[in-house]
């Protein structure tokens, strides 16, 4: 069976937020600290809007007004995910803004697919339903960590470099990724479905589902980043 496109897991990601909207907008989101499952509606709503614009508009000063506490969120989230798919069904080598390379609709086609990926499981969590991240999104959650949060960490000033490196391993699918210069001093290894989790602060880096090899210390000094915003 051919791989889903990034539209199409976005799509997904985005209708299986949606239906925890049906649930209790009250319970708390844990790692997102006082938020309960209005913020991220509320955040990934505003996101979509912003990502929009900026596909349409080619810039990233759209300020999105999406109400935190809504009388109707699920309608509003809702119309915040019709407006992103119609922008990014645009060519996904066409020009659209970006923080970071590429500057093209695939850009914003990845970010907000992996941008949904967490924030769903965070929802799914804070329900108690969370199921696990599908292989191949995890996989590129991942990825994008390495070659888009980590870099823009640092350029912002929020990261120091690595002066090490640490590897990463999938249980499942082998796949490797190393952050950082030279010979990994260390390798993480756990399932593609928890990595992300991990470099996203929803899985301490210490965790049981974690396994280590090499200098496991001087390997969570690398990944302690922070890699992601």
């Amino acid at each position: 069976m051919a791989p889903l496109s990034l539209l199409t897991r976005t799509q997904h990601g985005l209708q299986a937020f949606r239906a925890c909207l049906d649930g209790d907008l009250d319970a708390p989101v844990e790692h997102c600290g006082g938020w309960t499952l209005r913020d991220p509606a509320g955040h990934l709503g505003a996101g979509n809007r912003w990502a929009a614009a900026a596909v349409t508009e080619g810039h990233g000063d759209h300020r999105p007004r999406t109400p935190r506490d809504p009388a109707e969120p699920a309608g509003r989230f809702e119309g915040t995910c019709s407006v992103l798919l119609e922008a990014l069904r645009s060519d996904p080598s066409a020009p659209a803004w970006t923080f970071h390379p590429p500057h093209t609709v695939g850009f914003r086609r990845r970010r907000r697919c992996l941008e949904t990926l967490v924030h769903r499981w965070d929802a799914e969590n804070a329900l108690g339903t969370a199921r696990p991240l599908g292989t191949e999104t995890a996989a590129e959650s991942v990825a994008e960590v390495f070659d888009t949060m980590a870099p823009r960490q640092s350029a912002r000033g929020r990261a120091v470099a690595p002066g090490q490196a640490v590897r990463l391993v999938s249980t499942g699918t082998g796949a490797p990724w190393v952050h950082g210069p030279g010979t990994p001093v260390a390798t993480a290894s756990a399932t593609a479905a928890d990595l992300p989790l991990m470099l996203w602060g929803r899985v301490p880096a210490d965790d049981g589902r974690i396994a280590w090899e090499g200098d496991r210390a001087a390997g969570l000094r690398v990944l302690d980043g922070p890699l992601v915003p």
